[in-house]
């Protein structure tokens, strides 16, 4: 059971004095019945709230999966840029991105304000993989193979874990990490004398980027991909 305007607040109906507001002029309905009672606790699975002539249906946490495009950073606010927020249609109460892309990076991001989930996927002792394709200047050679494999040596001393590298041809590649160091998979390629020109990420854990997305477009992830990040963990 949760309170009435409490539910509404947390599905950005409104602040909670604004829901208010609108439950005291008689904007809401639990079950076919006019209420006015902000304070009224309602069943969130089984009650139907319908606000606007608009039913609902509450959810306590939710998970999007965005096709990041260039110019949008990943946090829930900036003063200079859009955020990945913004592309969001349905907004929640506390979603945020999970980890970050650069703004000149594409791809595969989740949004959720699931804090315990994100928590886990970013754990560094969860080596959760996440796979980028990249293209890059610089001239290729077969022992950046091993090199990913062995862990490359950032500029600041650290020690990557394992990684993998698969060259494509014509300076394109994927590469995969179980980190998310500043910057990571740029840095990496630095150390070998190349320079990432493009980045995208197409795969984060058991999940891969859905290209029915275009940069920009978001959907919910279904009760299987939930379920798939939840046993990656």
């Amino acid at each position: 059971m949760i309170r009435l305007d409490k539910m509404l607040a947390h599905m950005l109906y409104g602040s909670r004095k604004e829901v208010k507001k609108m439950i005291r002029d008689g904007l809401v309905y639990v079950n076919g019945i006019q209420v006015f009672d902000d304070d009224l606790k309602v069943d969130e699975v089984n009650d139907e709230i319908n606000i606007l002539n608009q039913n609902i249906e509450y959810k306590e946490f939710v998970y999007f999966m965005l096709n990041k495009p260039i110019g949008y950073v990943s946090a829930t606010f900036d003063y200079n840029n859009p955020t990945v927020i913004d592309l969001i249609d349905k907004k929640y109460e506390g979603i945020f991105p999970v980890g970050r892309l650069d703004i000149d990076s594409t791809g595969l991001l989740l949004i959720t304000n699931d804090g315990k989930l994100a928590h886990e996927l970013l754990s560094p002792k969860k080596h959760v993989f996440k796979k980028y394709y990249i293209e890059f200047d610089g001239k290729y050679n077969e022992s950046f193979v091993n090199k990913f494999k062995e862990g490359i040596t950032l500029d600041d001393g650290y020690k990557c874990r394992e990684a993998f590298f698969e060259y494509l041809g014509d300076n394109r590649a994927y590469v995969t990490i179980s980190e998310g160091k500043y910057h990571q998979v740029k840095r990496m390629m630095e150390t070998l004398n190349c320079k990432v020109t493009s980045l995208n990420r197409v795969s984060f854990g058991p999940l891969d980027l859905d290209y029915n997305l275009k940069l920009g477009e978001s959907r919910e992830l279904t009760k299987e991909e939930i379920k798939l990040l939840g046993n990656a963990l």
